[in-house]
């Protein structure tokens, strides 16, 4: 326990770090206003049979895959810069300090993640038309999927960040975590693509972490262009419940093995390697 209110302390400090520190905040910023510009635009056109505008129709996705990079691709950037540079090897010599290192991580992550969601949730809702979150319902469903959404990628990104051993492998992850978001219909119907990438995408959590926020966020009438015209909603906290908990049964393991092999030998070699490749 006491590791653990270490980690808390730890992650309340980072968050603070990065919620005053100009390079991170303008890091978190910047891609957002981006993102919002481009709705401004896409606010101006209409879809046929549509009762809300492009951009609206697009906000619920911008919130799932901002999610998916904060969380994912945060943690095993995190954890992956952090083997490198003798962090995680310096929190073994603690009582510990491994599970207050990792404890620490995820909390500032998740809280970072937390207000960004919020800051673009209250922006759409001021800027575009047609968002439908005036009733308890809908807060108390956006809750839910928000959190079971979170927890999932943010489990899943341990899961990377333990297997990833250094920040020039990140690139191996970015690869198919874009070519997943093309797929997964959080930004057009998914029933636009074929039968085959349709069975593929929802294999994975973010179609279903999309639509649960398209179900929360958006008028009933839109659940029409769905698949199987519906919103689903058992199976998206069946789906999201499923890898939220698979991921959190192989994190601990597989971090704990990670932390394990962390030595002063492998450490040198992972900076030679990453030295020799980039000739820093």
């Amino acid at each position: 326990m006491n590791a653990y209110r270490t980690g808390l302390r730890r992650g309340l400090v980072s968050t603070k770090i990065q919620l005053t520190s100009l390079g991170d905040v303008l890091g978190t910023v910047i891609p957002l206003l981006l993102f919002v510009v481009v709705l401004l635009f896409l606010n101006r056109v209409d879809v046929d049979g549509a009762v809300v505008s492009l951009g609206s129709m697009s906000i619920p996705g911008l919130l799932a895959m901002s999610v998916m990079f904060s969380a994912v691709m945060g943690i095993a950037g995190v954890l992956s810069i952090d083997r490198t540079n003798g962090t995680l090897l310096r929190s073994k010599s603690v009582p510990g300090g491994t599970t207050g290192y990792l404890v620490g991580e995820i909390t500032a992550i998740a809280i970072v993640t937390v207000i960004s969601t919020l800051v673009l949730l209250v922006t759409g809702l001021i800027l575009f038309d047609g968002l439908v979150f005036s009733t308890p319902g809908r807060w108390v469903l956006f809750t839910i999927v928000m959190l079971l959404g979170l927890v999932a990628m943010l489990a899943i990104g341990a899961v990377i960040g333990a297997l990833v051993n250094s920040p020039k492998n990140m690139g191996l992850v970015m690869l198919p975590v874009m070519g997943l978001i093309s797929i997964s219909g959080i930004f057009y119907p998914l029933v636009a693509l074929p039968v085959w990438l349709q069975t593929i995408a929802q294999a994975f959590p973010l179609y279903w972490f999309g639509l649960g926020l398209r179900a929360s966020l958006l008028p009933d009438s839109m659940a029409s262009v769905e698949v199987a015209e519906s919103w689903r909603l058992e199976w998206v906290f069946i789906a999201l419940v499923i890898w939220a908990v698979v991921a959190m049964v192989l994190a601990p393991k597989l971090l704990s093995r990670m932390a394990r092999r962390e030595s002063g030998s492998t450490l040198a070699a992972r900076r030679r390697d990453i030295q020799q490749d980039w000739g820093v």
